[in-house]
């Protein structure tokens, strides 16, 4: 009995921490084409600690979606210059806490 509560105790520490990141979801109008898509993608990898891999734009929906890393400091008024910089208007932003089970190896 000792035996299995010490070993449950062991691999519950041993687990590793999870780790939250933001996802942003941005309804922007005028997103049409490719080319839009791609202004609007080479801007946001240039923010510190956003999340390449994650970064998925729908043109025919005029979605934008990506995570960011906890550590980065996004606000709402910094996507909003950001989309208009690129020509394109921000009708919407919403934001969601994801757990993340493991950190990834470039961290």
């Amino acid at each position: 009995m000792k035996k299995s509560v010490l070993l449950a105790l062991l691999l519950t520490g041993l687990s590793l921490p999870a780790w939250t990141d933001t996802q942003y979801e941005l309804r922007v109008d005028g997103l049409a084409c490719p080319y839009c898509a791609y202004g609007i993608e080479k801007k946001l990898k240039a923010l510190d600690g956003i999340i390449e891999e994650s970064l998925e734009i729908k043109l025919n929906d005029g979605i934008v979606r990506f995570q960011a890393s906890d550590e980065a400091t996004i606000t709402k008024s910094s996507l909003k210059q950001l989309i208009n910089d690129s020509g394109f208007t921000l009708r919407g932003l919403e934001t969601q806490i994801v757990q993340q089970e493991e950190r990834r190896g470039d961290e």
